[in-house]
């Protein structure tokens, strides 16, 4: 018997304790959080009152065996806690909107005095407590445990707190979830109450009450809705994340039931880790005699936190903020934030430089007659193989909140757009997002773009400029928000680039989708033998020490700044834009088409290089970058081997010389350095001599006249 009796539980000791941990907690100021929270609640400011199990560790009287029980029968502790903050719960000190069928309804009841009757014995009648509570409890599970995979997650967890890691695959619409059930008799008039614990319920029919049992009246019960109590409900779908799938299996999914204040808090697509109580799901009806003793499982979520933060949900933590204006005043901060662009990739200064400003954006436009203006800037990466174009697709996805990645051949249109399905549950035709929607005020990486359909190329056309996709299939006609920016990545029409082809044979995509790229890449694997040994010893000591800490943070605080452009920049930029065009015009380029996109382009360029300096207003110096940058974009297409830079030989030998001497900060160069420079390059000693001698006749460079030894006169 002293054994049995020693693991009886007293609830009521239990429930004392909670309500000593709620009134005596100090939060790190020494305030008294869970007070503070409750004055909150009682202000109708907030419904969720989440209880911390690292705050119940910290407490003083708080044992290992109590956190053990709250861990291991949490269902039962969560009515625990609600009934302890029942007790402290304090009047609020604040005006707040009234919700006038609630609370017209719980003061009738109050005044009435529905207390379990005439003699106060019918426990039907006995007002729950649930249905007087306007909060919602949640036991949040330790931050520092590891979460465990949906595998993991076995029998011996039912009823315990786990917590879970996993990508949501799809989300059920919110829908109002009966907590309470409230009856009104015919006969005798009384409210009659049902609590309701699970999916289903069985109504009552007949009043229980002692009157109608007395007078033997079976009294007819109403069910009234509007005095019933919903919660808010959702059903979401989480599937194993891919890394933690064992070779050769297929990644397992699990169902949560997301209530209250939790609904709306994840969407298809987010990377999430959920603490919640494993519970079993038995089946009813028909489906319970075929499954005999087995119950499906589900997990009631208690707390959702998202790995990747939107932009707009970044809380700044500790210094963060004075490194964000410290990098701001650098003056160097534009090429700082670039070269911390995946810093194992060798090279790509100014892709690098693109894909930044692809990560800050411009602001969206809405002009007053309703018209919309994109502010997102799509880029295309076309290149030889192995120059990294993958690496940097998947790198730039790891770095947004919000990223999608998918490759050409592996998408289809309606699973880059929108797919018509099936509904399991309700078996209605259903819209189920493809990557451009899921991408949605994020960015989508198309790899492989040249090895797409035509047919599913054309769907994304409408979602690069307008930012929608449209749908009319299966009787449901609708648009859906797609308001990303693309990012491509392609190969030339023969896998390398033919220099012997014109830029558009080899480019080999329609005028209509280029137009809507704002920058343009091309990325040749050139033989260059003081590259590639730069490039080889990168690769073999990649660099780890450039990554940026403040990265994710200084994005995010640089795109709450919505930069103008100033009236005196407007006739420059139109200048710009009108000299481009006749630049097009003159060199008959087939593969260049510059539209008003262009025109647009520079400003989105623009106004993303002012966010980046959190400028409120566009410098004539970001026009020029932005400028400059869509210039090296079309550079790259002419630079073949013959037009390295627009130079000429004697030019371009001259420029290396000189930038020699400007990195050793040298007056003097050696003949024999200055051959072993310039064969690099595929220059002969013949071109070398003839630079040597023309630039001795103006007076740059003095030449020894036995050794051939180079020394500037003018620093």
């Amino acid at each position: 018997m002293a054994a049995t009796a020693t693991k009886t539980i007293d609830f009521a000791a239990e429930r004392a304790l909670a309500k000593d941990f709620l009134a005596n907690f100090a939060g790190p100021r020494g305030e008294p959080k869970y007070l503070n929270i409750l004055q909150d609640v009682a202000n109708r400011k907030i419904r969720a009152v989440q209880i911390e199990l690292d705050d119940l560790f910290h407490y003083k009287d708080a044992d290992d065996e109590f956190l053990q029980r709250v861990t291991e029968n949490t269902k039962r502790y969560i009515g625990i806690f609600a009934d302890a903050i029942d007790e402290l719960m304090p009047e609020s000190t604040e005006a707040y909107a009234v919700d006038e069928d609630r609370d017209i309804l719980m003061t009738q009841r109050v005044d009435e005095g529905a207390d379990g009757g005439a003699d106060g014995t019918d426990p039907l009648q006995r007002m729950p407590p649930e249905i007087r509570r306007f909060f919602e409890v949640y036991i949040k599970a330790f931050s520092k445990v590891t979460p465990l995979t949906i595998r993991q997650v076995k029998a011996s967890n039912i009823g315990q707190l786990v917590k879970i890691s996993g990508i949501v695959t799809r989300c059920s619409d919110v829908k109002p979830l009966m907590q309470v059930a409230v009856y009104t008799c015919e006969e005798c008039g009384f409210e009659i109450y049902q609590e309701v614990t699970a999916r289903v319920f069985m109504p009552l029919f007949e009043c229980p009450s002692q009157r109608c049992k007395l007078n033997k009246a079976k009294g007819n019960l109403i069910l009234q809705l509007r005095a019933s109590k919903f919660l808010k409900f959702q059903e979401v779908k989480l599937q194993e994340l891919a890394e933690h799938v064992p070779k050769g299996h297929i990644p397992r999914s699990l169902t949560v039931h997301l209530r209250g204040e939790l609904t709306r808090k994840v969407a298809p697509g987010d990377v999430v880790e959920m603490s919640g109580i494993f519970l079993p799901m038995p089946y009813y009806g028909f489906r319970a005699m075929r499954a005999g003793l087995v119950a499906d499982t589900y997990l009631e979520a208690m707390s959702i936190t998202h790995f990747k933060k939107k932009y707009e949900e970044y809380e700044l933590k500790g210094d963060e903020q004075e490194q964000i204006d410290r990098l701001a005043e650098d003056g160097d901060i534009y090429n700082k934030l670039a070269r911390s662009l995946a810093p194992e990739i060798f090279g790509h200064e100014d892709v690098k430089k693109a894909l930044l400003l692809l990560l800050v954006g411009a602001p969206h436009r809405k002009l007053t007659d309703g018209m919309k203006i994109r502010g997102d800037l799509h880029i295309c990466l076309m290149g030889d193989p192995g120059v990294a174009k993958s690496q940097l697709l998947k790198h730039i996805i790891n770095v947004a909140p919000r990223g999608v990645y998918t490759t050409g051949r592996g998408s289809s249109g309606v699973g880059l757009t929108a797919a018509v399905q099936k509904d399991p549950v309700t078996n209605e035709f259903v819209l189920e997002g493809g990557a451009l929607v899921l991408a949605d005020m994020g960015i989508c990486a198309i790899d492989e773009f040249d090895k797409m359909e035509e047919s599913d190329r054309t769907a994304i056309h409408e979602v690069m400029e307008q930012q929608t996709v449209s749908i009319a299939k299966a009787g449901i006609t609708t648009s859906l928000n797609a308001r990303t920016a693309v990012l491509a990545a392609a190969n030339p029409a023969w896998g390398r680039y033919d220099m012997r082809r014109t830029p558009a044979e080899n480019i080999n995509l329609p005028p209509a989708l280029l137009s809507r790229f704002d920058l343009l890449w091309l990325i040749l694997d050139r033989a260059d033998m003081e590259t590639d040994l730069e490039m080889a010893r990168h690769v073999v000591h990649v660099h780890q020490n450039l990554e940026s800490p403040a990265l994710g943070a200084y994005i995010s605080a640089a795109r709450r700044v919505v930069p103008s452009v100033p009236r005196e920049l407007e006739e420059y930029i139109a200048t710009a834009y009108s000299s481009i065009r006749q630049e097009e015009a003159k060199s008959n380029a087939p593969h260049s088409y510059t539209t008003i996109r262009t025109l647009l382009s520079i400003l989105r360029i623009s106004i993303a290089l002012a966010r980046l300096r959190f400028s409120e207003t566009v410098a004539q110096s970001d026009v020029d970058e932005a400028l400059r940058l869509m210039q090296m974009s079309k550079y790259s297409l002419y630079s073949d081997d013959r037009q390295r830079s627009g130079l000429d030989a004697i030019s371009d030998i001259y420029s290396i010389l000189r930038d020699e001497a400007a990195r050793t900060n040298s007056m003097d160069v050696r003949y024999a350095h200055a051959l072993n420079l310039i064969s690099r390059k595929g220059y002969s000693e013949a071109q070398l001599k003839e630079c040597l001698e023309e630039y001795a006749s103006l007076n740059v460079w003095q030449i020894h006249p036995n050794t051939f030894d180079i020394h500037f006169i003018d620093a």
